[in-house]
């Protein structure tokens, strides 16, 4: 079992910058991939970024403007996301324990509670 616990969020204006963190414990795997998904209002939870050892990959849309990454000896999962705007306002998830560097939200059997970025314009 795994614990994951999102912090970071918050309201940031149109154009600025945002760090979110994913604190994970418990049986934390390091081969395993970790992920960042989001859920705008009224629309379905959508994977952002996946990254494990050999590598990461994003949604396309947002490639150049988010970043993941992770560092193992603290079992934190980053998301630093730039030139935010307003449909980049959502509760953003963390997940783990997928195998596979995927952005589908069934292969990740752990999920935290979710942080909130709301981007003002």
């Amino acid at each position: 079992e795994v614990q994951l616990v999102e912090s970071g969020g918050g309201s940031v204006q149109a154009g600025g910058s945002m760090r979110l963190s994913c604190a994970a414990s418990g049986n934390v795997d390091s081969r395993d991939i970790m992920g960042w998904f989001r859920q705008a209002p009224g629309k379905k939870r959508e994977g952002v970024a996946a990254i494990g050892r050999d590598g990461d990959t994003y949604r396309e849309s947002l490639k150049g403007r988010f970043l993941i990454s992770r560092d193992n000896a603290k079992n934190t999962l980053y998301l630093q996301m730039n030139i935010l705007n307003a449909e980049d306002t959502a509760m953003y998830y963390c997940a783990a324990g997928s195998k596979y560097y995927s952005l589908q939200e069934s292969d990740y059997p752990y999920w935290g509670q979710g942080t909130q970025v709301t981007v003002s314009s």
